[in-house]
């Protein structure tokens, strides 16, 4: 199912040569030879068709009574018949009734009928045009995707561009073994999707991508040799597969299972039974600043009456939102799992729709550990990141930005251990003390964080005491928060620069803000309050780290320039 097309840039068309130089590039399966391709059949059904099975369900729930109606009226008598109509009340006013009662009075049945089906054979031909001009292909610098009829558009992707790669199987495609690969892009609307494909072959072109981003060669390409993709047989044996996907779940390949961090169901719902009891405290707290005055105002048995009507009006809606924020974080963290591929750490979760997204090396610009101080007593942590692409850049601060961050939503420290270690796998072993020891749960004597200055606590007056920053080899480490403790880890390499900022009230102090630039994200980088030398002397640490780090980087191409010895891990 491919065509052959010019290429430009030669102006012949590509034969089976760029097949084998791609191939040796790293292409695995029969979508990564750089000629068009096109997704699945049912791909115009899932993106657009669903709203036409909507309308026509909703024309067949309000026809439901006439249609009855019709279908008893053929055995019954004409008085009865008549009399049934009558209750039914049918009239001008019911525009499906009415068109209906034009139809048949006038004998244009037959008519209606041949206009039904011409309607439903523009819309199979639509949905059909609309998949022959939806076409992809990968080649060895892009990804491709063009469609449109009237207005055609074409994305390309650069694959050493690529900050991560999403497989998305909603509910219900992933009955019929579809799934939506999305290839996040370095910027608001960079994003190329290609949706849908089999789920065996999305997995496919997902890994001859990042092999192909990576810059794996031969070697990697003559150990899959053997592999090759086969689909179902019939329709039945791809439903069977999605239902089987949904008990057990899917895309397994590639994870070393004994570095798999699972999250276990207990856990989970106590994690988010105290973010419930949060939202009752403050729903009770609203409750009774609505309950209070109108107490005092009110006399009468109609104050009950108001009083019931101000707690519905508010408590519903706010007991709603709390509902769905809950629902949607369990939704998140049902079947989560993070493991490290050869291509970058992969983090899957879901129960109905199932996400795995697959972060390849290099592209995490900040990492954060979080406790709250309702997890405290249970030792429990998350986990959170800045990364390029992914979420718009205008509305970091909404739900979904910060669900996208979220790597681990709730863990023991050793999960917690175990994903930054994954997140970060080039970190030093000492790094470690300084996260941990001093970093979450410091500080302690001699601690190695330089602080803010005792004139500034002022302005932190809870956890000033906490404020600190440390600048190693490898990384800048952030430490804030006394009742949520929070830890912030931005690697040298990844940093967009520093900067030091004094107001007129802070040069009086001899004090300043120290500010780490990084891209937008939940995980902010700045503390006010240092000692200006300290400010100073940690942005000129953090400067020259910064650059030697970056000089000594090769995350985007990470395959050719892997180290021939495994590196070492605490």
């Amino acid at each position: 199912m491919s065509d052959q097309h010019p290429d430009p840039a030669n102006g012949h068309h590509r034969g089976a040569g760029i097949v084998d130089r791609l191939l040796a590039d790293g292409g695995a399966s029969n979508l990564a030879d750089g000629e068009w391709h096109r997704v699945h059949p049912l791909t115009p059904l899932f993106k657009g068709g669903l709203v036409f099975l909507v309308v026509v369900g909703i024309l067949i729930a309000n026809m439901r009574d006439r249609l009855i109606f019709l279908a008893i009226g053929l055995f019954t008598p004409s008085e009865l018949r008549d009399q049934v109509e009558q209750e039914m009340q049918y009239g001008v006013d019911d525009p499906i009734s009415w068109a209906l009662e034009w139809t048949f009075g006038n004998n244009l049945f037959v008519l209606v009928s041949l206009a039904m089906l011409a309607v439903v054979a523009v819309v199979v031909f639509g949905f059909w045009a609309v998949w022959r001009f939806q076409q992809f292909r990968v080649t060895g610098e892009n990804v491709e995707v063009k469609k449109g009829i009237v207005f055609r558009s074409q994305r390309r992707a650069p694959l050493d561009r690529i900050q991560g790669i999403n497989l998305t199987r909603p509910f219900p495609a992933r009955l019929f073994g579809m799934a939506k690969l999305t290839l996040e892009g370095a910027g608001t609307g960079a994003d190329v999707a290609l949706e849908y494909l089999g789920t065996k072959k999305a997995e496919q072109v997902r890994r001859d991508i990042l092999n192909l981003a990576s810059g794996v060669r031969q070697e990697k390409e003559r150990q899959r040799a053997g592999e090759s993709y086969t689909a179902p047989a019939t329709l039945g044996g791809t439903v069977s597969e999605g239902v089987s996907g949904l008990i057990g779940g899917v895309d397994q390949d590639d994870v070393e299972p004994d570095s798999v961090v699972r999250i276990p169901v207990g856990r989970l719902l106590g994690s988010h039974a105290l973010t419930g009891a949060l939202w009752i405290i403050g729903i009770a707290v609203v409750a009774a600043a609505i309950m209070i005055p109108i107490i005092a105002v009110q006399d009468g048995p109609d104050r009950w009456i108001v009083l019931i009507g101000a707690l519905i009006s508010t408590g519903v809606p706010l007991a709603i939102a709390a509902i769905a924020l809950v629902g949607s974080a369990l939704q998140r963290g049902f079947r989560y799992s993070i493991a490290p591929t050869p291509d970058g750490v992969r983090v899957s979760n879901g129960l109905l729709t199932t996400v795995t997204r697959t972060l390849p090396p290099g592209r995490i610009h900040a990492v954060e550990v979080t406790q709250s101080l309702l997890w405290r007593p249970f030792g429990w942590w998350s986990v959170r990141i800045n990364r390029m692409g992914g979420v718009n850049v205008s509305a970091q601060s909404s739900s979904a930005a910060q669900a996208a961050a979220i790597v681990l939503p709730v863990g023991t420290r050793a999960d917690a251990e175990r994903v930054v270690r994954l997140l970060l796998p080039d970190a030093p072993a000492g790094d470690v003390l300084f996260t941990w020891e001093h970093g979450m749960l410091g500080p302690h004597d001699n601690d190695p964080f330089t602080t803010v200055a005792r004139r500034a606590r002022v302005w932190h007056p809870i956890a000033w005491r906490r404020l600190g920053i440390r600048v190693t080899s490898f990384a800048l480490l952030m430490r804030r928060g006394r009742l949520s403790r929070r830890l912030a880890l931005f690697p040298l390499a990844r940093m967009q620069g520093v900067s030091l900022r004094q107001g007129p009230i802070a040069r009086s102090q001899d004090v300043a803000a120290i500010r780490i630039h990084t891209v937008p994200g939940p995980i902010s980088g700045e503390i006010s309050g240092f000692d200006r030398a300290d400010a100073q002397r940690l942005s000129d640490l953090a400067t020259r780290g910064a650059v030697a780090a970056a000089e000594a980087d090769h995350s985007h191409r990470w395959a050719e320039y892997a180290p021939s010895q495994p590196a070492v891990t605490p």
